[in-house]
């Protein structure tokens, strides 16, 4: 199965930028849905963006317009691009791999696999 290693995480001022990246082992990221959640203390875990095999996308509202969900399927790695960051998306940022349907759902949702996590912390 595949493993996955999250980075990029840190602290920065509200309007600020990041890059996650998650690099994959084990299996190609391109037979995967793959998407980024996030879990905030006190707060249940929250998809934050979703891509398809086919490279379709989709974000929650919340970070539409300032996030950007991409991949490179050589070098079997997923990123996370988040501008214009606000406190409230401070949260640990996991990497996760296989789950239905292949889009941002709200609420509680199984995932198959998924990385150690980055925290991001925006003051």
């Amino acid at each position: 199965h595949v493993q996955l290693v999250e980075s990029g995480g840190g602290s920065v001022q509200a309007g600020g930028s990041l890059r996650l990246s998650c690099v994959a082992s084990g299996d190609t990221i391109g037979r995967y849905c793959m998407g980024w959640f996030r879990h905030a203390p006190g707060k249940e875990r929250a998809d934050v963006a979703v891509i398809a095999r086919d490279g379709s996308t989709s974000y929650v509202n919340s970070v539409k317009g300032r996030f950007t969900i991409s991949k490179d399927n050589a070098k079997n790695t997923l990123y996370l691009q988040m501008d214009n960051l606000k406190p409230e998306d401070t949260a640990m940022y996991y990497c996760a791999a296989d789950f239905f349907p292949c889009t941002v759902v709200l609420g509680p949702r199984r995932r198959n696999y998924w990385g150690q996590g980055t925290q991001v912390t925006v003051s």
